[in-house]
């Protein structure tokens, strides 16, 4: 039987909403190991002066418990 824990993980990039997300998994995967899967909870950005700074996401990421 395997065990999964989910842990929920906040990121950001100038770039893109993929790029935050590729950011949040490559950090976590530094201190989490056999992550298995990710699910993009909700996507926002940030506004200043009527321009889009940063695209933000809500990761829940499932990893495999040994």
């Amino acid at each position: 039987m395997a065990i999964l824990k989910v842990i929920e993980i906040l990121s950001d990039s100038k770039v893109s909403w993929e790029d935050a997300t590729k950011n949040a998994i490559n950090k976590a995967g530094k201190s989490v190991k056999n992550i298995k899967s990710a699910y993009v909870q909700s996507q926002s950005v940030v506004v200043n002066n009527n321009k889009v700074k940063a695209f933000r996401v809500n990761l829940k990421v499932t990893f495999l418990v040994k």
